[in-house]
């Protein structure tokens, strides 16, 4: 287990095989994951946290109707010419920074959705021997250092299996998978048990795995028996929880940051304000605007 604790956490895996069937007609033709927060597509945001945590190869889980997302990687030479001849070099460096190099990135197809552990168990063969991350691009975090990152230098203290967590109000439970938890040491929680989807009333405690995890290659072992949990799918957090038992175990880090929930139309609208907000050559207008409309909400309400 110590070799393992001090590999480095160098792939991660992206599962974006889903139709996005919330954001319905727009995810009929565009994948739910390159729609735009402010001007940069969800994925942008898991890839860039990704990268500032270390991150070299990508792997995404994939399915039919994804080639744009695949086209959004790649180099648009048309493009950078154009943007070259006008002189418009700001905007070409933000265009190359959405690029990948050749041998960076990998699609492996989902052709059935059976649940995020077997998504994640679909990369299997490009993971081998070494500790890996999992993203999931609807989970958008907004945090002075980068959530992925904060929980890589935490792993290097933990070794094991990490998942991020948040406390969420019980009432939101059926909705996470629950954490019954253990000591803690500030921020890091020794975790007993994961519960996927629990009633209210069977929740072990309010703190919920959100979509970021490092985890070990024992996982996948684990996954291999393609046994289904809750809703009849296969579930990364049931694997993840027999690591408990393991000699270095399964920690939660209570992330320092703020999570929108972009898989839903109201977390994606928040954090489309909150985004515009920060952004300087966007604030003061946006900020006015709201400031004239919020009359007009309070008369609706």
């Amino acid at each position: 287990m110590a070799v393992l604790k001090n590999k480095k956490v160098t792939k991660a895996i992206f599962p974006v095989a889903g139709l996005g069937t919330r954001f319905l007609p727009a995810t009929k033709s565009v994948p739910k994951e390159i729609m735009t927060l402010v001007d940069r597509p969800l994925i942008q945001y898991a890839i860039d946290e990704a990268r500032a945590a270390g991150i070299k190869e990508f792997i995404f889980v994939t399915s039919r109707g994804k080639g744009a997302l695949e086209d959004y990687f790649d180099h648009a030479p048309q493009l950078e010419a154009s943007l070259r001849k006008s002189g418009k070099t700001e905007l070409l460096e933000t265009l190359k920074s959405t690029n990948m190099e050749s041998g960076a990135i990998a699609y492996i197809r989902q052709h059935r959705a059976m649940g995020l552990g077997h998504a994640v168990w679909c990369a299997r063969r490009l993971i081998a021997n070494e500790p890996f991350a999992v993203m999931l691009p609807d989970d958008v975090i907004a945090a002075d250092k980068p959530c992925l990152q904060q929980m890589v230098e935490a792993y290097e203290e933990t070794g094991g299996s990490l998942v991020a967590a948040m406390e969420v109000p019980k009432s939101q439970a059926p909705n996470y998978g629950i954490l019954d938890v253990g000591d803690s040491d500030g921020q890091l929680v020794k975790v007993k048990g994961m519960v996927e989807k629990p009633s209210v009333e069977d929740a072990p405690s309010n703190l919920a795995v959100i979509g970021r995890y490092i985890i070990t290659p024992s996982v996948l072992q684990t996954l291999n028996r393609q046994k289904s949990g809750s809703g009849g799918e296969i579930q990364l957090t049931d694997a993840i929880a027999a690591e408990v038992e393991s000699e270095a175990g399964v920690h939660a880090l209570k992330f320092n940051g703020q999570r929108f929930d972009c898989g839903s139309k109201a977390g994606f609208l928040q954090a489309t304000v909150s985004f515009a907000l920060a952004r300087d050559e966007l604030q003061d207008e946006f900020a006015a605007y709201l400031r004239d409309i919020s009359p007009m909400i309070r008369a609706a309400e």
